[in-house]
């Protein structure tokens, strides 16, 4: 659930609440910002002349910090990827002030009125970004897709791009994109589906601004969201490959939702009026869900709270590190410019493709790696949440004094957890003797939208 972009004095609020209490960074220091206009300036000197090919890039149209730009073409009976990834190892020293600054983020953060990024503007969104134009230093991977989905890595190396065009996921049109580009998203997507994985993304809910408080609506996912995801996916999973092979990496893992997840959320299927029969497990039941129903937006969303923790792990001999939902081993390369972890897997790739050692810096780095991006994750999650909560107590602002059916579909000493059964919104009350499962009726008594809370109680 998201925040529309015309913000009310009360949302504004709240976000700034929300930046206060988890100290969001306002901006970077002068003295990084020299540090990395200074960086901006270096020139490329180990990098392949592949300026002639033509890359583009697909992102939101607002989108400013470009990540990966893309070349697609036919090989006999498979799809060669060219996936350049921005070179953020090349204009960020290590240990230097940039590098400091970024193992103190860990990640960009992201909020609806704005975000705190990882590196300097200078950076995410001049020298480093594949913005059109150039050249521009990149790490370029060569993943080849055979017939059956299935990527692994043909080559990796430091390249010159030029950016043809910067495509907009709103406003795209097939004959922009490179003729393989559709088979491509078709054979990765046949892959996910043989190997049941779970990469299913729910419409994103917004709660905007009306005459009489707030609404929601859902905004579809666009097509070409998903094909752009699809050739990240499939770069992740060939890299991620590659270095369990050669006995190195960090690896993405994640655990399949625990018991107890799995009943609150048929608990929550229950309240929303979702069928979900006994014999039915979570996976084909996401599968079975339609993203265009808002209800079935509501539970998909609930999946991916449910789910997991998501963290990062060093390579370790004899353990294959496995990622639930994408149901495969699975690493981060291909967003450098907004994860730190990312910058280090694609030096070790890089490494790794063309025959070379590990540099001891970044093996090292691997294993401290995993705290710092835990820590990232767990900031940005909870951000994440606070934003969900944000949004819901403004959707209930609206409907104060008035009485709801819900699911209980949790208790712990924090009180009942809620899932309301007309509403795509997540509460707590106050409620004793009650257990999963239960049924109640509850009134909206009154909510604080800045401070995210909403008073609630059983009236049955």
């Amino acid at each position: 659930m998201r925040i529309g972009a015309d913000l009310t004095d009360e949302l504004a609020e709240g976000l700034r609440n929300i930046r206060r209490q988890f100290r969001v960074p306002a901006d970077f220091p002068d003295a990084l910002r020299d540090a990395s206009e200074a960086s901006a300036k270096r020139e490329p000197t180990q990098h392949v002349d592949r300026t002639e090919w033509p890359f583009v890039t697909l992102d939101p149209a607002t989108s400013t910090d470009l990540d990966q730009a893309f070349h697609i073409e036919m090989n006999g009976d498979d799809v060669l990827l060219h996936y350049a990834i921005a070179d953020v190892a090349w204009f960020v020293d290590q240990e230097g002030p940039i590098d400091t600054e970024a193992w103190l983020r860990g990640e960009t953060l992201y909020l609806p009125d704005g975000k705190a990024g990882l590196y300097p503007p200078a950076l995410t969104e001049g020298a480093a970004s594949l913005l059109p134009g150039g050249p521009r230093p990149a790490v370029v991977f060569h993943v080849r897709v055979d017939e059956a989905g299935q990527s692994k890595l043909d080559g990796v190396e430091r390249s010159l791009i030029r950016s043809r065009a910067k495509l907009a996921y709103e406003t795209v049109k097939p004959s922009q994109l490179p003729k393989a580009f559709p088979e491509l998203a078709r054979r990765i997507a046949h892959a996910e589906e043989i190997r049941g994985a779970a990469r299913i993304e729910p419409f994103e809910q917004e709660v905007r601004a009306t005459e009489h408080g707030y609404d929601i609506s859902s905004r579809p996912r666009l097509r070409s969201e998903d094909e752009n995801a699809a050739m990240s996916l499939a770069t992740n999973l060939a890299i991620a490959d590659a270095l369990f092979a050669a006995g190195t990496g960090l690896f993405r893992v994640m655990p399949e939702p625990d018991a107890r997840a799995q009943q609150r959320l048929r608990y929550t299927a229950r309240a929303l009026g979702i069928e979900w029969s006994a014999d039915m497990n979570l996976r084909d039941f996401e599968h079975s869900l339609d993203r265009k129903d808002p209800k079935h937006a509501a539970m998909l969303m609930a999946i991916r709270r449910a789910g997991g923790r998501a963290s990062y792990v060093p390579f370790e001999a004899g353990k294959r590190p496995w990622h639930s939902a994408v149901a495969a081993t699975y690493a981060h390369g291909t967003a450098p410019l907004r994860r730190l972890a990312d910058r280090y897997v694609v030096m070790a790739a890089l490494a790794v493709a063309n025959g070379q050692l590990v540099p001891d810096e970044i093996e090292a780095a691997f294993t401290e790696l995993s705290e710092v991006m835990a820590r990232g994750d767990d900031i940005s999650g909870q951000i994440e949440r606070a934003v969900v909560e944000l949004a819901e107590v403004a959707l209930l602002s609206g409907q104060t004094k008035r009485t709801f059916s819900a699911v209980v579909t949790d208790v712990d000493d924090r009180g009942a957890r809620i899932q309301f059964c007309d509403l795509p919104v997540v509460s707590r009350i106050a409620a004793h003797n009650v257990a999963p499962g239960d049924d109640v009726r509850v009134r909206i008594v009154s909510t604080d939208i800045p401070a995210r809370t909403a008073k609630l109680e059983r009236v049955a």
